[in-house]
C-alpha cells in the first residue's frame, strides 16, 4: 500500500466527520487551544494538513496557518472550507517539502509522522520542521504509544475498538517495527466496507532521539491536549520540542 494509494478521493471525501470521532469538540478544541498557545503570537505550519480538520479553527484564532499536504485530494477538500490566500498549501512529502518564510510553530497531529516508513524518513521530518522555525520555534507531534503489551506470544493484531457496526485493530511485524491499521465498517446484511493504512511506529525516547538529530530540546510531554501527565498508562502523548533561541 502506497500513501497517494490510501488517501485518495475517496478516503479525503470520507474522511470529514463534523462533531464526531476526532472533529468533536471535546478531541478538537483543546488541540487548537493549546496549539494557539505554543504559536505566541506567531505564523504557524501544519505537515500534513489534511482536509484542515486543526488548520481551519486555527486560522480562525487569528493564528496564520500554511501547510504541507502529500494528496491533492485532500487539499480539494480543504479548498471547499478556505481558500489558498487563507490557507496557503505546498503539495509534497512533510519531510522534504519546502515552505517560504520562517514560522514560530510547526506542528504533526493525529499521529501522521507514523505515515512516514523508515526512520530515516521520519528523522527527515524533524529536520524539515526545524528548516521551517525561526531561533526558539517549535515542533508539536501527536502521537500514540505503541500497545505492544497487548501483544500475548504468538498474537500478532490488537483491537482497539470495537462498537455495534465498527471495528478497529492493528497487525504488528515487531520485526521490522510496522504495522497495519484496519478499519472495517459493517453495513446491512453481509456487507462490509475496509480500510487500512501502514504506519511505523515510534516509541517516545525513539522521538526524542529523532529531535536530537534534528537540534531540538524536549521542551514537554503530555498525554493529551489539555496538559494530563504522561505516564507508563497513557496511550498517547503530545510532545513539544523546541529549537534553542
Amino acid at each position: 500500500m502506497q500513501q497517494d494509494e490510501i488517501w485518495g478521493t475517496e478516503a479525503a471525501r470520507t474522511y470529514d466527520t463534523p462533531g464526531t470521532g476526532m472533529f468533536s469538540p471535546e478531541v478538537l478544541e483543546p488541540a487548537v487551544e493549546r496549539l494557539a498557545q505554543l504559536a505566541e503570537g506567531g505564523r504557524a505550519l501544519e505537515f500534513a494538513i489534511g482536509t484542515g480538520r486543526v488548520a481551519v479553527p486555527l486560522s480562525q484564532r487569528n493564528v496564520p496557518v500554511a501547510g504541507i499536504e502529500f494528496s491533492a485530494a485532500m487539499i480539494a477538500e480543504l479548498r471547499t472550507k478556505v481558500d489558498e490566500a487563507t490557507i496557503p498549501v505546498v503539495l509534497g512529502d512533510m519531510a522534504t517539502a519546502t515552505v517560504p518564510g520562517s514560522y514560530s510553530l510547526v506542528y504533526l497531529v493525529y499521529n501522521t509522522i507514523s505515515n512516514l516508513l523508515t526512520q530515516a524518513q521520519q528523522v527527515a521530518c524533524f529536520r524539515n520542521a526545524a528548516r521551517h522555525l525561526s531561533p526558539g520555534g517549535r515542533f508539536v507531534i501527536e502521537l500514540w504509544v505503541p500497545e505492544l503489551r497487548k501483544l500475548p506470544p504468538g498474537q500478532q493484531a490488537v483491537v482497539w475498538q470495537s462498537e455495534a457496526g465498527y471495528i478497529a485493530l492493528d497487525t504488528y511485524d515487531v520485526l521490522n517495527q510496522r504495522l497495519v491499521s484496519h478499519h472495517v465498517r459493517f453495513g446491512e446484511g453481509k456487507r462490509a466496507e475496509l480500510f487500512r493504512s501502514p504506519h511505523r511506529y515510534i516509541w517516545p525516547a525513539e522521538l526524542d532521539l529523532m529531535a536530537q538529530l534534528a537540534g531540538f530540546e524536549l521542551e514537554s510531554r503530555h498525554a493529551d491536549w489539555s496538559g494530563a501527565p504522561f505516564t507508563a498508562e497513557s496511550r498517547s502523548h503530545v510532545s513539544v520540542y523546541r529549537l534553542p533561541g
